[in-house]
């Protein structure tokens, strides 16, 4: 965890007892214009440790993901899938925060796996852990209790930009002359290059690779008032897809961007704490209700005296990410409104309805299409089984013996059951196919177990853009369905049939709401569309914050040398 100290005016502020009340405006239907800026020149922060900061101290393995092509032999790719993003938690008023947030970030595990963080504030202190793996490797009971406090913010990641190492591990804790603040973020910011290369300029020091830091430099130099005003300031100038929860001395603020890429919700436990999370399923598994979706550009502001609302400025129309229901959520929650199961359901059965074929038996490859092989199933009248078992158990790599055994990475995580697939004409339901080289193995798998034919059918339109903000996929010349026919990925990988979830019927099923998601991986249009760039700094190329290359980038808006931060 990077602990920074920056240079801003001092605020003072004090801690209290919070039973906060909730206040719910209306959805506001027209916004202003965003206000321009400038930045002007710092003194440059300087990296300190506090005495109240707690860092664990960790041995650890290597993180560091490879593909599947790059280290076949040995290391267990996931299925060939876009990257969950990461999670996000928040919890004021309760006087088990860190236990609570603890078990929310367990909840939202399969968001990010690469680290987790909590961060506290007691008695007007706050006070961080942070590791790199997973939730359960990172806290225990003892370090659970050098967490007291009855606010906390949380983080489960998964390495959108900057590199997997402890210092890029969130949430961060910032000191300011007038106080501190840790922030916890889901998203990516598409404008990252330029902000920092601009802030860098201006006298800024950066301590990690994240683009999150961007948004503490920022709230560094806002001379906005109050304080929390000046996190809405700093998030104004911020592009791309952000769903963040700050914690301050006496004040825990949500902010999600005004597309609203990223899902962020707000409940309430039955003591009146109130608890913000990327996804429903933390707050069941902590006994909050649900109040009610953080609205895309809204800014919730949490203190003793219950909670306001605010919003950014400007604000488009949403573009909530489809994925979400695809793949990245879990299907006991609700998002963006819809319920993930029922979704995922329905794409099965649309599947069925407009790509029937003569089967005896409908499979899902586990567990992200299970949900909609139990669709396609019913739809088609045709029995569903447990043609594939997943190992829960396997880590990320694997020493394989001498002697190569083929399919090596998807043998560890998946075995088919013979009883089930041989001799039958089996239908394979998986939500995608990204590189399209796991699909080929399991096509394989499921012959090797004596399947007379095997059918794909893939509960999402064909990916053909890497996503910007805030999935980690890979470049759209590594997409298969960017370079590749249906007809010829159905030869690539293997099987005898394969079809896609028209993404006309996947709008249809959406309805009215249809226009508020975002399709830019099936489409190629982007809600903001980037540009490329390139930023380099006394030689040195400013690592970005697009999946973490540092090559060249896309960013929004105009080219970095035209870039102005106006007043």
């Amino acid at each position: 965890m990077a602990v920074i100290t920056l240079s801003t005016l001092s605020s003072s502020c004090s801690s209290s007892t919070r039973k906060p009340s909730i206040l719910c405006p209306h959805y506001p239907s027209s916004y202003p214009t965003a206000p321009c800026f400038s930045l002007p020149r710092k003194n440059p922060p300087s990296l300190c440790l506090h005495s109240d900061t707690l860092k664990p101290v960790l041995t650890l393995s290597s993180k560091s993901l490879m593909s599947d092509e790059q280290h076949s032999d040995c290391h267990v790719t996931d299925y060939d899938k876009p990257r969950e993003e990461c999670g996000v938690v928040g919890i004021y008023g309760d006087p088990e925060a860190s236990r609570l947030c603890y078990l929310a970030l367990h909840a939202l595990q399969h968001r990010g796996q690469e680290g987790a963080g909590i961060v506290t504030v007691n008695n007007g202190v706050l006070q961080s852990i942070t590791g790199v793996g997973l939730v359960s490797d990172v806290f225990n009971e003892t370090k659970l209790d050098q967490l007291p406090g009855d606010s906390a913010i949380g983080h489960v990641r998964y390495s959108t930009a900057g590199a997997s190492m402890l210092k890029n591990v969130q949430p961060f804790v910032a000191g300011y002359r007038f106080g501190s603040i840790g922030v916890a973020h889901n998203g990516n910011l598409v404008n990252y290059k330029a902000l920092r290369a601009k802030l860098e300029d201006n006298g800024s020091i950066f301590n990690t690779s994240s683009d999150t830091e961007a948004v503490l430099h920022l709230i560094a130099i806002s001379k906005a008032r109050p304080f929390f005003l000046r996190i809405v300031d700093a998030c104004e100038k911020l592009e791309g897809a952000y769903s963040m929860v700050f914690l301050t001395e006496e004040k825990l603020v949500a902010v999600r961007d005004p597309f609203g890429f990223r899902p962020l919700v707000m409940g309430r436990r039955s003591n009146g704490a109130i608890v913000f999370a990327s996804e429903t399923c933390a707050l069941d598994l902590i006994e909050a209700t649900v109040v009610r979706e953080v609205h895309p550009g809204e800014v919730l502001i949490v203190d003793k005296d219950g909670v306001k609302s605010q919003y950014l400025m400007p604000h488009p129309e949403p573009k909530q990410c489809i994925f979400e229901h695809i793949y990245f959520a879990l299907p006991n929650s609700v998002v963006f409104g819809r319920s993930v199961y029922e979704s995922r359901r329905a794409f099965g059965e649309i599947l069925a309805a407009e790509a029937p074929v003569d089967c005896d038996v409908v499979i899902a490859v586990p567990d992200s299409g299970l949900v909609a092989a139990l669709g396609y199933a019913a739809k088609a009248g045709v029995p569903f089984q447990q043609g594939l078992i997943r190992s829960h158990y396997v880590g990320r790599t694997f020493i394989e013996p001498s002697q190569k055994i083929r399919d090596f990475g998807v043998k560890l995580k998946l075995a088919p059951v013979r009883a089930v697939l041989e001799g039958k004409r089996v239908v394979v339901v998986d939500d995608s196919i990204v590189r399209g080289t796991t699909s080929s193995k399991i096509v394989r798998l499921i012959r090797e177990a004596g399947a007379k034919e095997v059918h794909m059918r893939i509960a999402s339109p064909p990916i053909i853009g890497s996503c910007y903000y805030g999935v980690d996929t890979p470049s759209s010349q590594e997409l298969i369905s960017n370079r590749m026919t249906a007809d010829q990925i159905k030869e690539f990988i293997g099987s005898d049939s394969l079809a896609f979830l028209p993404i006309e019927s996947l709008q249809k099923l959406l309805g009215s709401d249809s226009r508020n998601y975002c399709y830019a991986c099936f489409s190629g249009k982007y809600p903001v569309e980037p540009r490329e760039i390139r930023v380099k700094r006394g030689g040195d190329l400013v690592e970005d914050g697009l999946n973490g290359h540092s090559d060249s980038i896309k960013s929004m808006g105009v080219s970095f040398k035209s870039l102005e931060f106006r007043k």
